[in-house]
């Protein structure tokens, strides 16, 4: 018989396990709930001080499950992501569209506004949809939103670097084995999807689970 004690304990314990990234204490299965790349891929954070894992989110602007799945991945940055993790993002490079979009993200970085054009950048493609092929729009974006000139934009837009830097974006990609996004990618080593943890928002269990195993080794 279930009684009243043991019906609070079943709750608690209920509520503990699928409460967003608990199950990162449970153990997770390669080659079901995440993938080992085939070669791994170096992250720059091998002689960081304290080590750090990194955490990358493959994702796109151009993306509606990356717009939807954004909301978690800053809850869990602000949040729920461990102590040991060093988490970035890396446009995905799929069609000329997408790699417009790589531009303008590499563009807000290199301008120092990525924090300001993140939300926008996704809302011109998903909420009030804007001509971002036309570069006189994606300037007002630019300048509406983060405050930037519209000069500033139209150099770093159109300059070397920030085309370098797609063009190393879509190369990563294909060295991560990117078949669709969002997609995690956990110390150069890991793969995690939302159709092998089960849902984009256990993807995040997943990749708290890796990040646990990953820096016992560092």
């Amino acid at each position: 018989m279930c009684t009243k004690t043991m019906k609070t304990i079943i709750i608690v314990l209920a509520a503990f396990f699928t409460s967003p990234w608990a199950l990162a204490e449970q153990q997770f299965v390669e080659g079901t709930h995440y993938e080992r790349l085939d070669v791994p891929v170096q992250t720059g954070l091998e002689d960081t001080q304290p080590p750090q894992v990194e955490v990358v989110e493959v994702f796109s602007y151009m993306c509606i499950h990356c717009y939807s799945f954004d909301p978690v991945l800053e809850r869990w940055e602000s949040d729920g992501k461990p102590a040991a993790a060093s988490f970035s993002r890396l446009p995905a490079v799929f069609s000329s569209d997408w790699a417009l979009m790589a531009q303008a993200f590499y563009t807000a970085e290199v301008l120092g506004v990525s924090e300001q054009m993140h939300m926008p950048l996704f809302e011109a493609v998903h909420v009030k949809p804007v001509n971002l092929r036309n570069e006189t729009k994606m300037a007002e974006l630019f300048v509406d939103a983060s405050g930037v000139t519209a000069d500033a934009f139209t150099k770093a837009f159109n300059s070397f670097f920030v085309r370098s830097r797609v063009m190393q974006a879509q190369a990563k990609s294909k060295a991560y084995g990117i078949t669709g996004v969002p997609t995690l990618i956990v110390n150069g080593k890991y793969r995690v999807t939302g159709t092998m943890a089960g849902s984009t928002e256990a993807m995040l269990d997943v990749v708290n689970f890796l990040v646990q195993q990953e820096s016992a080794s560092l």
